[in-house]
């Protein structure tokens, strides 16, 4: 099992570096080529390209419907169709609003499902974990209520987070200077994972998740007395 977990947060790592790489390639990509005299439309398609181009080498060499690669090309390619009918680049400026819109519709929809999406994320990263004893979570997915509650829970919390995130990215999309855009989309990127990691980690908390798992910290907490109520005198103190 440990190996199978192993490689399940090699795995994730590498798709969020990569994820990072897809976010901030292309915003410096866009304002190096502004600086040097570009168009918006240029500067946003060559940086539009980049994360694409990624995404359809996954679809050829991996010879495989990669559900994220086929989601990144389709957009891409609305935004394209989208700014050429419209004659503005707005339309490819909201392309990341509608990548995240898409990520929180999936979200919402796995949460019923027998993997929500959340626990999908979670678990190569956390499951193996010294802090942990180790438990198994199929086991505690078929037998424990709460457990699976929980990851639905979460579930939807994702999935309604990343669609505000989405209409924020639209929003500022046509309201923005088209300059600023990028900057601005990066920048709310690292602001909506931290507040939803956050909120998600508090209610993970109040749920009991963390002792669900074993949670070794836990084992060693000295019990805490009810407030207001008098301590238990122990033999030989006075």
């Amino acid at each position: 099992m440990h190996a199978t977990t192993a490689s399940g947060a090699r795995n994730t790592k590498l798709a969020l570096a990569r994820l990072v790489f897809d976010i901030a390639a292309p915003i410096v990509l866009y304002y190096l080529l502004r600086s040097e005299g570009a168009s918006y439309a240029l500067a946003l398609l060559a940086g539009a390209a980049l994360p694409a181009l990624g995404a359809v080498s996954t679809l050829v060499l991996g010879r495989r419907a990669d559900p994220v690669a086929v989601m990144m090309v389709a957009a891409l390619g609305g935004a394209v169709v989208g700014s050429a009918i419209a004659h503005s680049p707005r339309f490819l400026l909201a392309k990341d609003g509608l990548i995240t819109g898409m990520w929180g519709a999936w979200f919402l929809a796995s949460a019923r499902g027998q993997r929500p999406a959340a626990l999908l994320f979670a678990r190569p990263l956390m499951e193996g974990m010294r802090m942990f004893a180790g438990r198994s979570w199929d086991v505690l997915w078929a037998t424990e209520p709460r457990f699976r509650r929980i990851w639905r829970v979460s579930t939807v919390m994702w999935g309604v987070g990343l669609l505000l995130d989405a209409a924020a990215r639209v929003a500022i999309s046509y309201t923005l200077p088209i300059d600023q855009v990028p900057g601005i989309g990066g920048a709310l990127y690292p602001v909506t994972f931290i507040a939803l990691q956050l909120i998600t980690n508090v209610y993970y908390t109040r749920a009991g998740l963390y002792p669900l798992l074993g949670a070794r910290w836990l084992e060693h907490r000295p019990h805490q007395p009810p407030p207001g109520s008098k301590p238990i005198p122990r033999p030989g103190i006075r």
